[in-house]
């Protein structure tokens, strides 16, 4: 079994050479998929003795303590959504670490330990949907801000609603691909630490590795993967895996997800460019919306426009049970709009709670709230770089599209626990 693994991993190792594999940017990796998460479980916290002392993580930030009366706009803060996404984001901070570096920096669970314990008796006294004014006041007592030294910027992103169904029937002719069983997925740290979190993808033919399919080569193949759901339109089938995961309204009523799983390792190639490089639209206007209208107007290259990108995303299928449970980021918890957040793990750890100080999309006014480091992106790169979660459907879609301010950002620590931290 070694003999083949190493056989494997030097095929791919010269592969990621050729071309360069990254995952969809808000994925949990390439882990096996979870049990069902249930937001609404009592939070049980573990004895702070059985939670393994890992090695710590250099992080790249500066932080300064700063009083609560220096974040602007906190007063102002509703509160909604507030106290369940911290509860579930105890869930998270207080699961088993394994201290790999292929894995983004996660909050230091020790430093949170006696924190999630208060959380959980305090859901118990107070229920789950505790005051506002209990909320806010509960964190000032608990949790001490550190301003995170720079601005940057932040964007948005959404999880879109597709239409489409079970059967290949009428509209429904776009397949939703599973991961193919012949996948293999190399994780290159675990043979040299100097690459840890890189990845590359293929498959075996005869006794040689070799790249995966392109798309084009998956849709060609007779034996294809299997097929979750068939979307009605192409182009938003093809924005979903840009996405990394969406809702799919079925044509008998239910809604399912569908959530990252991996993909074929190919360069992505955009398609908007390639339609300003053939004259088919200025460059400014390759919008999810022209691309649409262009490919209904020319039904006969929808395929040759599609076949430019060779990336090929593959998805598991997700029971949609909650409305307030949005697709689960690299941290493994369901997002919650407008209080989930994607940051750089250099910077910020994953589990962090955050105060950030921005503006809504295209305005000067204040966006100024409590969210959480969850997900992290490939684009999402510096200090203060967040990427802001809005939630599902069209007018999430447009704010995040929009989205492109100026940001400040402080981290919120157990108070005695010193500064942020990483494992």
């Amino acid at each position: 079994m070694k003999k083949i693994y190493l056989s494997i991993f030097a095929g791919l190792f010269s592969l990621a050479l050729l071309s360069c594999s990254t995952s969809s940017d808000y994925s949990a990796g390439d882990a096996k998929p979870e049990a069902e998460f249930d937001m609404h479980a009592p939070l049980q916290v573990p004895a702070l003795s059985s939670l393994s002392q890992t090695a710590p993580r250099t992080l790249k930030g500066q932080y300064h303590p700063v009083q609560w009366s220096v974040l602007p706009g906190w007063a102002d803060d509703h509160a909604e959504n507030l106290w369940i996404t911290l509860v579930n984001n105890c869930r998270g901070l207080m699961r088993p670490i394994s201290g790999s570096l292929t894995i983004p920096a996660r909050a230091t669970p020790q430093d949170w330990q006696p924190f999630c314990t208060e959380v959980a008796q305090f859901t118990r006294e107070h229920g789950d949907n505790p005051e506002p004014h209990m909320v806010k006041f509960f964190l000032e007592q608990h949790l001490q801000p550190w301003e995170l030294v720079g601005r940057g910027m932040a964007t948005g992103y959404y999880e879109p609603i597709v239409y489409g169904s079970k059967k290949r029937q009428g509209q429904s002719q776009w397949p939703m691909y599973a991961a193919p069983k012949d996948l293999l997925t190399i994780d290159l740290g675990s043979v040299y630490p100097e690459l840890a979190g890189k990845r590359v993808r293929g498959k075996l033919e005869g006794n040689k590795v070799v790249p995966y399919d392109t798309r084009a080569q998956i849709s060609a193949n007779s034996n294809k993967p299997p097929v979750i759901a068939w979307l009605n339109d192409p182009v938003e089938a093809f924005f979903l895996q840009v996405q990394g995961s969406g809702r799919v309204q079925l044509d008998d009523g239910r809604s399912i997800r569908l959530a990252y799983a991996d993909h074929n390792g190919r360069p992505y190639t955009s398609i908007g460019r390639w339609l300003a490089d053939q004259g088919e639209l200025p460059l400014a206007q390759t919008s999810m919306q022209n691309i649409k209208a262009w490919a209904q107007k020319n039904p006969h290259r929808v395929d040759e426009m599609l076949n430019v990108n060779e990336a090929m995303v593959f998805f598991r299928e997700e029971a949609i049970r909650d409305s307030i449970a949005g697709p689960k980021g690299a941290y493994g918890i369901p997002l919650v709009a407008q209080r989930t957040v994607a940051v750089d793990p250099d910077y910020v750890p994953l589990g962090s709670p955050l105060y950030l100080a921005t503006t809504y999309p295209a305005s000067n006014k204040p966006l100024e709230r409590v969210v959480f480091a969850q997900d992290t992106g490939g684009a999402i790169k510096g200090a203060a770089r967040i990427d802001y979660f809005w939630g599902s459907g069209d007018e999430a879609g447009e704010q995040a599209g929009r989205m492109k301010q100026d940001t400040q950002v402080w981290v919120l620590w157990p108070v005695g626990m010193g500064e942020p931290s990483a494992r």
